[in-house]
């Protein structure tokens, strides 16, 4: 676990380090995936059949691909009342977190008389993402197409890797809660491949959104200009500035919380307290004993973990807009006041009674957010995402006289006589 310490001359130099140290190492990933899309476009079904047979292990056919109506029912009644329950309840906070976000649209007329707006439409199909097999998660299902429902997009098509053929049965019917209609048992660059291009199963999408595995993002890259995508998503982190008030047993939990996700995953605390620090330090070891995925978590931590050490906890928030973290908590007596020094996080959790996990399930935001610093210039998945915004621009004869001649001059300064012309024939 790396320690650092603003009091430190080395500091600016070793944090700079740290900044740097999840730097993905060199693969050849952008080889592999170029070649898997360019099968899937070349091959269509046959390729995504293949290419499924070779990863994951399972046998199909083009009528098997999509997961039927029987399965989705059939995986609804192998859930619990608890599970369905749970899932039902994250729905609708889901659902009415993202309603509120819905923008409005605008018309006007300005003093020369130009009638000016903007008009919100939702794109037409949206594919979603789902991670498959040691990595399943229906909260995933909820929190990618909810918002995509929400906006208005017409048709939702969930591709999910069933290795083996083995599917959690709450993916399924999260995914039935949350309205998707079409679901696909493939997974991989070559899920992502189908989605953009389309086969003879599965028609194209307008945008990809959801994380994946490194041939997953390497895929969306790839396709993207071909259809849109939310966001290139790296392993999950969290970073958390508390004070001495905590009980270490809770930051522990909260650090691990995210290291349990990805040996590469990373969770950071800020603090100003020595000896809070070395508790904290103490409650991970005793609490990674208890973990199923302590060796994962334990990896995460002694090789991507750190405490660093501030003089003040005023010093974090500058720290904190540097990293930019994907989830951020704010464990300490005025939440708020820190939070507003704050630019760059992708959620941010106010309190000591707000654990990160809350977000993950049923707060109401969506959990896919930005990582590997991209919190910098990206948001989370929102509402927003699926809609696009069309401007409007109506003229009538005086207001193309009153600001049309200033547009002809400026076509002029730049040598396009058509678009000059078609402005002074109007004046």
């Amino acid at each position: 676990m790396h320690r650092l310490n603003t009091a430190d001359a080395s500091f600016a130099k070793q944090f700079d380090a740290f900044l740097h140290l999840r730097a993905e190492e060199e693969q050849d990933v952008a080889r592999v995936v170029k070649d898997i899309i360019s099968q899937v476009k070349r091959d269509d079904d046959k390729a995504v059949i293949a290419l499924t047979h070779k990863f994951d292990r399972v046998k199909l056919a083009p009528n098997t691909l999509r997961v039927s109506p029987q399965e989705i029912a059939k995986a609804r009644k192998a859930c619990g009342k608890d599970i369905l329950g749970a899932l039902e309840q994250a729905a609708k906070r889901i659902r009415l977190y993202h309603q509120k976000q819905l923008p409005k649209n605008l018309q006007y007329k300005d003093k020369q008389g130009v009638t000016l707006g903007w008009r919100w439409n939702a794109i037409d199909a949206a594919g979603l993402y789902v991670p498959g097999g040691t990595a399943s998660y229906p909260s995933s299902v909820l929190m990618n197409a909810i918002p995509a429902q929400v906006a208005g997009v017409k048709r939702l098509v969930m591709v999910v890797p069933m290795p083996d053929g083995v599917v959690n049965p709450a993916v399924l019917a999260a995914a039935d809660i949350a309205g998707v209609h079409e679901i696909y048992r493939i997974g991989g660059a070559q899920a992502v491949a189908a989605l953009a291009y389309g086969t003879e199963s599965i028609r194209p999408v307008d945008k990809i959104v959801g994380p994946g595995n490194a041939y997953v993002a390497e895929a969306k890259r790839q396709v993207f200009g071909k259809v849109g995508i939310d966001m290139i998503a790296g392993p999950s982190e969290i970073l958390i500035v508390a004070d001495n008030k905590n009980k270490p047993e809770w930051i522990a939990a909260d650090l691990l919380s995210q290291a349990e996700h990805d040996k590469v995953a990373q969770s950071i605390l800020i603090t100003d307290d020595k000896n809070f620090a070395a508790r904290v330090e103490k409650a991970i070891a005793a609490t990674l004993a208890t973990l199923s995925r302590a060796e994962i978590a334990r990896a995460s931590w002694q090789d991507y973990g750190a405490i660093i050490m501030v003089r003040d906890l005023k010093e974090a928030a500058e720290l904190v807009n540097t990293i930019a973290p994907e989830h951020l908590e704010l464990a300490v007596d005025k939440p708020d006041v820190l939070a507003a020094r704050i630019r760059h996080a992708g959620a941010i959790f106010l309190g000591r009674h707000t654990p990160e996990a809350i977000g993950d399930y049923i707060a109401g935001p969506s959990h896919v957010l930005p990582t590997s610093r991209t919190a910098r210039f990206s948001s989370g998945l929102s509402v927003y995402d699926f809609l696009k915004r069309t401007s409007l621009i109506g003229c009538n004869a005086s207001s193309v006289k009153a600001i049309g001649k200033d547009a002809a001059i400026l076509a002029d300064a730049e040598g396009l006589s058509a678009h000059a012309l078609s402005l002074r024939l109007r004046l």
